[in-house]
């Protein structure tokens, strides 16, 4: 009698706290893992940006991504070993956790590198007769926190949020589901603000499978 395979989920969870665990974006994202996996037996990639920051794009990093491989360098090789990973672990993952805490009004430095290296011509996205179409499955869950200082949400200060959703877009990921903690830094906001985050992920994931639309 064969028994059936039954399919983990894989949970992508990125964070870039400058704090560490210590961080809101990350007490965030580990509780929202953690409910995830609650709920359902789920496999874990985890990548902490702050703590193993990716270099950050450069002329030498291009070039490495362009030339054929029988004719890179060793340094080059070295490079497209990190972006072939960080593509491969993003393609596998059914559910993207994606940490984005705002810092000066854009997400980390670290975040864009990892975005840098993720978007990539005939792997992540491809240009087409219309335009450039995505090639990242639609199907998967994207959660991102967005913890911030002040109150942002829905103001001419947010630029954080658009960026990151045309980001995704571009890559083909259109189920976005956002976890917001504003006022972080103001004693009258902060624990109304991590509260409501944390209803948001249970609202989210309650009566529902989070791999789901």
């Amino acid at each position: 009698m064969s028994t059936a395979i039954v399919h983990k989920p894989r949970i992508l969870q990125i964070n870039a706290s400058i704090f560490g665990d210590n961080g809101q974006s990350s007490q965030l994202s580990h509780y929202l893992v953690q409910q995830i996996q609650a709920q359902q037996p789920a496999e874990l990639t985890y990548r902490d940006l702050a703590a193993e920051p990716l270099p950050h794009l450069s002329a030498e990093a291009v070039q490495a991504l362009i030339t054929p491989a029988a004719e890179r360098t060793m340094d080059q090789q070295a490079i497209v070993t990190i972006a072939d990973l960080l593509i491969n672990e993003l393609k596998e993952a059914d559910i993207l956790v994606l940490s984005a805490p705002m810092y000066n009004f854009a997400v980390p430095s670290v975040v864009k590198a990892w975005m840098d290296y993720v978007a990539r011509p005939g792997e992540t996205f491809m240009f087409a007769e219309h335009g450039p179409v995505g090639l990242l499955d639609s199907q998967k869950v994207v959660y991102v926190v967005s913890t911030r200082g002040g109150l942002h949400q829905g103001k001419v200060s947010d630029s954080l949020t658009p960026f990151v959703n045309t980001f995704l877009n571009f890559l083909g990921l259109s189920d976005i589901r956002w976890i917001y903690a504003e006022g972080i830094n103001m004693a009258d906001y902060k624990d109304n603000a991590l509260a409501n985050a944390k209803a948001t992920i249970d609202r989210y994931l309650v009566g529902s499978n989070p791999v789901d639309k």
